[in-house]
């Protein structure tokens, strides 16, 4: 079990849900949660959140339901600069950021290319995690990306959506094999999310957990459980 997910997605993300904050709250609480990040997609996505949106989550309650709540966005990456889109004075008022990749966004290029925008994109100090970046379709160095994460203390996450059956993004399991063998190697923290467009999935990392076990994977540098020393991180800015 499992304490926290840090990626969740409610109706503001315009797609895949009609699950309200408050839905997604009392299903995580339900689930024996104690801490839920809401992260819906920033405004590069079709239907989702726009700027005042993300400003007006400042004002948002950070306990429902017996449940602590964090406010935070998934941010596309629009560029090889690693160009994202909220800008630096909302950003700040969140609590973290998730930058990930999306094809209706991001023009995948060379391995050279998709490493450098993620490089570039966590260069911003308030991107604390790198979303899906198992990808197959936006192929990278997870070494060199992963040197990166280091420097600028950014997480990796393992992808429930990646690796349940559901999954669309294909057989990610050689991506995630390196991005646990890099985050090993120069001791970088994981998150198992849920990545849950609705309340459905919040919680479920049945075949992250499979996954990371089977690596064998330090439970010591996943964050899900510890969860001072994750609040401290997602705070945390280089």
């Amino acid at each position: 079990m499992y304490l926290s997910d840090i990626h969740t997605h409610s109706i503001a993300s315009g797609h895949g849900t009609d699950c309200t904050i408050s839905d997604m709250a009392k299903s995580a609480s339900r689930k024996g949660l104690k801490l839920l990040g809401i992260t819906d997609h920033g405004p590069a996505t079709l239907a989702a959140g726009t700027p005042s949106y993300f400003r007006s989550l400042t004002f948002s309650p950070k306990k429902r339901f017996g449940l602590e709540l964090l406010y935070g966005i998934e941010l596309n990456i629009l560029d090889k600069e690693g160009h994202t889109d909220l800008d630096e004075e909302l950003l700040s008022r969140l609590d973290y950021a998730i930058a990930s990749m999306h094809a209706q966004n991001y023009k995948s290029g060379t391995i050279e290319e998709n490493t450098k925008a993620y490089i570039n994109a966590m260069k911003n100090p308030h991107v604390k995690v790198l979303g899906h970046c198992d990808n197959p379709q936006f192929p990278v160095d997870y070494d060199q990306i992963a040197k990166a994460a280091k420097e600028y203390q950014t997480a990796f996450e393992i992808n429930e959506a990646s690796l349940a059956p559901y999954g669309y993004r294909g057989d990610t399991r050689a991506n995630n094999r390196e991005i646990l063998r890099c985050c090993r190697k120069y001791q970088i923290p994981v998150l198992l999310s849920s990545d849950s467009h609705g309340a459905e999935h919040i919680g479920d990392f049945t075949c992250a957990s499979e996954f990371v076990h089977k690596e064998m994977f330090p439970e010591s540098l996943i964050l899900n459980n510890q969860l001072p020393k994750l609040k401290v991180f997602l705070q945390t800015h280089s």
